[in-house]
């Protein structure tokens, strides 16, 4: 039986003459049988309203998700998704050999027809805090593209990730606000009473490696998620000054709910604009106010993008919802009004995998109460300061445990 292979997105995108602004998609793997199955039905219904040209699938902290991933993608594939499959360097050790993993993943993907890959190094594996490579395996996203091209030529499109804000690993703690550059201060964050930025010095290291993967056979990027559209348009002109040429795409992150926004936000060290930070506090216990807002704020956003004539499309991380999106792109006149009732009543079942898993910072249930997790051992025990209760001296107590005895509010 003979496979169609996907059209790569670069030659998609070399070949759009019009000014009209095209749509891409990005889903990730659901927990449950029931929420792939809502997954797929989702995916149909968003291809046919908005017209995406290309589909993203992720692929799940520390490897978690790989065969589903590649499960979804194929699912992408034949029915007529353009797919976009993400593949990372984590736990791809098979059998003692430490890139097996990851040359299986292409060799399947190829032959059933998937054309386009977004090399990236990949989150830290569950229970890890920190990311580190398997001896003998690859390093960075880097050796992941130098491998595809070695080993495909050019028969994929291979997509990298651009950080506007610095990739998290290479933003630290200001200590002086006041001795950041004027550069500096426009893409730092607050968060927590804490100051964060990606320092000059490593901004530009961050461009010469961008320029690495791109010059290694990176076609396009996509870039991390922001909200703030001035520190997105200076990248893209950083990165045109550095002699990165390729097509910029903008990773744009729907506002559903006023925890998520603050989980990524800390995750990520992401800046938040001042008027965007009061409001989804004015809004935080309103969760249909916030909805209606994150839709505003989301076509605000788009419609400076699109004015600034420096972006050939909009990526919209969908959180495996639709509503907001379709708001999105009803807003700006791309789409015509969707009346289909309750859109995400799913919701529910829209749970990624690996999303229960507890990383530092996150707070957890255990049988002792609520705390915060504060450290994870290479053996796993949790580190976890307690949140409500205090022993003398207003001091919390800090208990060790292992991950199977708590669980991730």
């Amino acid at each position: 039986m003979s496979v169609t292979a996907a059209p790569k997105l670069i030659d998609i995108l070399n070949e759009k003459k019009d000014d009209a602004p095209w749509i891409s998609l990005e889903f990730f793997p659901p927990r449950t049988e029931v929420g792939k199955k809502n997954l797929y039905a989702r995916m149909d219904r968003m291809k046919g309203t908005t017209n995406c040209i290309f589909t993203d699938i992720t692929w799940g902290a520390g490897g978690s998700t790989a065969e589903l991933s590649m499960e979804i993608a194929f699912q992408m594939h034949d029915t007529g998704h353009v797919a976009n499959l993400h593949l990372t360097c984590t736990n791809m050790e098979k059998n003692g050999d430490p890139i097996a993993g990851v040359r299986d993943a292409l060799h399947e993907a190829y032959t059933k027809g998937i054309r386009n890959i977004v090399a990236l190094r990949g989150d830290p594996a569950e229970g890890k805090d920190e990311w580190t490579a398997s001896e003998g395996g690859f390093t960075c996203a880097l050796d992941l593209v130098k491998y595809i091209r070695k080993n495909y030529n050019d028969e994929f499109c291979v997509s990298v990730a651009g950080y506007p804000e610095g990739h998290p690993n290479a933003i630290s703690v200001v200590v002086d606000v006041e001795s950041m550059t004027d550069s500096e201060k426009k893409r730092s964050s607050c968060i927590d009473g804490v100051t964060y930025v990606c320092k000059d010095e490593d901004y530009k290291k961050e461009m010469d490696y961008l320029k690495e993967k791109v010059d290694a056979g990176g076609d396009t990027i996509i870039t991390q998620m922001f909200f703030d559209t001035d520190v997105f348009l200076t990248f893209v002109d950083d990165c045109r000054s550095h002699g990165i040429n390729c097509p910029i795409i903008p990773g744009l992150i729907c506002i559903n709910g006023y925890a998520g926004f603050r989980k990524m936000v800390k995750f990520c060290k992401t800046r938040v604009p001042k008027d965007l930070d009061e409001k989804m506090e004015s809004l935080k216990d309103d969760t249909e106010g916030l909805k209606k807002y994150g839709v505003e704020f989301g076509i605000d956003v788009c419609k400076k993008l699109m004015d600034s004539g420096k972006v050939p499309g909009l990526h919209f991380y969908t959180l495996n919802l639709e509503k907001t999106v379709y708001g999105i792109l009803e807003g700006l006149g791309i789409m015509d009004p969707v009346e289909n009732g309750d859109l995400d009543a799913d919701a529910k079942s829209m749970v990624a995998v690996g999303s229960a898993w507890a990383r530092v910072g996150d707070s957890v249930t255990t049988v002792y109460g609520i705390g915060i997790v504060e450290d994870i051992r290479k053996d796993g025990t949790h580190k976890v300061v307690m949140s409500e209760w205090c022993l003398a001296g207003q001091q919390k107590p800090v208990l060790y445990l292992r991950k199977d005895s708590l669980t991730k509010c």
